[in-house]
């Protein structure tokens, strides 16, 4: 057993394009595992030299573990994936982050050297499976969260702009317009190709098709239209729409984690390193403040500032919670370190594949700018959660 801790590295991170939760969805008539099956394969043929025998476990999180998300997934999908029966798995549910926790539990177990090679993934079928679905709180769970409001993750961000009255809907609907014109950005140069991994899907009317991009971006989405959008959550006096929030997605993502003697053993070229991580709770009325203080965390742990990072990705729950956090570590809304490519107010947040999404990102921009160091991945998570990961460029 190590007496220090290995070093863990990210040698890749694919994922599904994002669609629509719904009929209109572009994964309507595909089940969730079949998202998951060809991230898989594509991890082999872009990484010459891996091997399925060489992955030791396969941790998954899943935030509806019911239908075809249950049944312990994160087994199914390796066997799925014709990997063989060797390969264990399981699932993890930490809601919003259940994905970026797979992947902090995957690094853990690397780092204390219990293994050497992990996958670690999320998926979420929104639109099979909406949130809340099948669920049974327990009798005292409204009282001892705080009231209703903490079952409702709109309410949650009505709640910021209630408690935090200096963050107000013209500032949300700015930074959800901005997300958009990062986002279109992204696209148009192209950003997106080396991560998405193409699936053939049939859609709601029988049609087939190639699913190879977001559905979920809204180009030329302008402050007068954000404007004129309901607040379905507050119909008096509510801030928080559709346009200044993430949507109902479909969507999966997988990252291929390695200790890094392994990396260079196998001769593998790591994208980043791991540094450190941390959790916290909060309010749940208030769930979206929590990435602050599970920022600070893990700020504290790696012996870094926020002024050491140079590439935040956030996820972007809703423009109120990422608005508190910049506010919070004294940054601008507009940031240039701060989602680069757009955040999930554009691309869409299908719950467990959100984490691993944003580790996608973090790598491809590492890899344009070999200049920056660290970088942070950090989400907000229902009844009250943060989860936060730093990462040091290898390049």
């Amino acid at each position: 057993m190590p007496k220090q801790l290995t070093d863990v590295v990210v040698i890749d991170a694919v994922r599904t394009a994002f669609g629509r939760a719904g009929e209109k969805g572009l994964f309507w008539k595909t089940r969730a595992e079949d998202l998951c099956v060809p991230l898989l394969k594509s991890l082999i043929e872009r990484n010459p030299g891996l091997e399925p025998s060489m992955i030791e476990d396969s941790i998954w999180g899943v935030t509806n573990q019911v239908k075809e998300q249950g049944g312990t997934i994160g087994r199914m999908i390796p066997i799925l994936a014709e990997w063989g029966w060797e390969i264990p798995g399981c699932s993890i549910d930490r809601m919003c982050a259940s994905g970026l926790t797979a992947i902090g539990f995957s690094v853990s177990h690397i780092a204390s050297g219990m293994a050497d090679c992990l996958i670690a993934g999320g998926v979420e079928h929104m639109g099979h499976l909406p949130m809340g679905f099948m669920r049974d709180p327990h009798p005292r769970a409204e009282e001892l969260l705080g009231g209703p409001s903490a079952f409702n993750m709109g309410m949650t961000a009505e709640n910021i702009h209630d408690r935090y009255q200096q963050f107000t809907k013209e500032m949300a609907d700015e930074y959800a317009r901005n997300c958009q014109e990062k986002t279109d950005r992204a696209i148009r140069a192209g950003k997106m190709k080396d991560m998405i991994i193409p699936i053939e899907v049939e859609l709601a009317d029988g049609t087939r098709m190639t699913a190879d991009s977001d559905q979920q971006p809204r180009p030329g989405t302008t402050l007068e239209g954000l404007a004129g959008l309901k607040t379905p959550f507050r119909e008096e006096g509510g801030r928080v729409t559709a346009g200044n929030a993430s949507g109902l997605n479909d969507g999966a993502a997988v990252v291929l984690l390695m200790s890094g003697a392994m990396a260079e053993k196998g001769g593998f070229q790591p994208k980043m390193r791991w540094v450190a991580s941390a959790a916290a709770g909060v309010d749940p009325t208030v769930m979206g403040i929590a990435p602050v203080p599970a920022t600070e965390k893990v700020l504290k742990k790696a012996g870094l500032t926020m002024d050491d990072i140079d590439i935040i990705e956030i996820n972007e729950a809703f423009a109120v919670q990422a608005l508190f956090f910049l506010d919070h570590f004294g940054l601008q809304p507009d940031d240039p370190r701060v989602n680069q490519w757009g955040g999930a107010i554009a691309f869409g947040h299908p719950l467990a594949a959100s984490g691993p999404r944003l580790v996608a990102f973090l790598c491809g921009i590492f890899r344009e700018n070999p200049q920056a160091r660290y970088g942070l991945t950090t989400m907000c998570v229902g009844r009250g959660q943060g989860y936060s990961i730093i990462w040091e460029n290898t390049k």
